[in-house]
């Protein structure tokens, strides 16, 4: 069965300022935070259960390259991706969300 994938609108508006961020720097590099997250989401569709749980069911995957990870839970037929959250941001800041 493949589950399908969504994003809270709080995980979405992380991902966009921090590609905002790094186009910024270099447009370049935008596109490889864009590509790195796309890679990262890809990951967690093609094997949802594979990443390390941080809390309750909120799994991690980290992004290559970049100090961000994706976190998600897996909710019945779908992968719901909780935040696109930094490394130095405080911890469990998104616990909240669903």
């Amino acid at each position: 069965m493949t589950l399908g994938v969504s994003f809270h609108e709080a995980a979405q508006r992380e991902f966009d300022e921090a590609t905002d961020f790094y186009a910024m720097e270099r447009t370049s590099l935008g596109a490889a935070f864009v590509d790195a997250v796309e890679r990262a989401v890809a990951h967690v569709h093609e094997q949802p259960e594979s990443c390390i749980v941080l809390r309750g069911r909120v799994r991690k995957m980290r992004v290559a390259r970049f100090p961000y990870a994706v976190l998600y839970s897996i909710v019945s037929d779908q992968i719901r991706v909780i935040a696109v959250a930094h490394d130095r941001r405080r911890p469990f800041y998104w616990s909240g969300r669903r």
